[in-house]
């Protein structure tokens, strides 16, 4: 860096300083603990500072570090849990207050808030961020759009598609869980969609 020209280096730091407050909150919603998600968000500006002065002349210069972000994310979460395939949603506080004010029963809340979190972990990748973003950590659309780097009309239409893919596995799931005789017909309704 010592290297770089002084706008390089205003332009990186201006970047981490608008970037990572929100890379942190999502990193947390990944990893559940803020010390993993302090040293994936490190390791993802560690790299976007190496990769910086090219970065420069891309045209979707967010998307990439959004991308960078997202490898942290998975490499952070394999080291703590090797089984595992991706990292999943640990904080889903917002979506247990929204289903509290909805069940006054502390059982439903749970079984609901369960299978909610359920389903979001089901959703597509580019989905779920944009629902764990925009639920989860209360952005807009446009910040949303700006913290993955893609266009406000693309985080709406892949939250459309997540609230229509989140409907049909709520509806598989509430009735796989009415009649519990029958788990096979629920997963040939998932299979059948996909």
């Amino acid at each position: 860096m010592s290297q770089w020209d002084p706008a390089a280096r205003l332009s990186y730091w201006a970047f981490h300083a608008n970037r990572r407050p929100a890379y942190m909150r999502f990193a947390y919603l990944q990893l559940g603990s803020d010390a993993a998600a302090e040293e994936a968000v490190d390791a993802a500006f560690d790299s976007i500072m190496d990769e910086w002065l090219r970065m420069l002349h891309m045209d979707r210069l967010d998307a990439y570090a959004w991308t960078v972000l997202k490898h942290c994310l998975v490499d952070r979460q394999r080291r703590r849990h090797p089984w595992q395939q991706r990292p999943e949603p640990m904080d889903i506080s917002a979506f247990e207050a929204a289903l509290k004010e909805a069940h006054a029963d502390q059982y439903e809340v749970l079984t609901d808030t369960i299978r909610f979190y359920s389903a979001v972990s089901r959703l597509a990748e580019r989905q779920r961020d944009s629902v764990l973003l925009r639920y989860g950590l209360q952005c807009t659309p446009g910040e949303a759009a700006a913290v993955m780097g893609v266009d406000e009309a693309t985080v709406r239409s892949y939250l459309g598609q997540a609230h229509r893919r989140l409907a049909r596995l709520l509806a598989t799931s509430a009735a796989s869980a009415a009649s519990p005789a029958s788990p096979a017909s629920a997963e040939s309704a998932e299979s059948a969609e996909s």
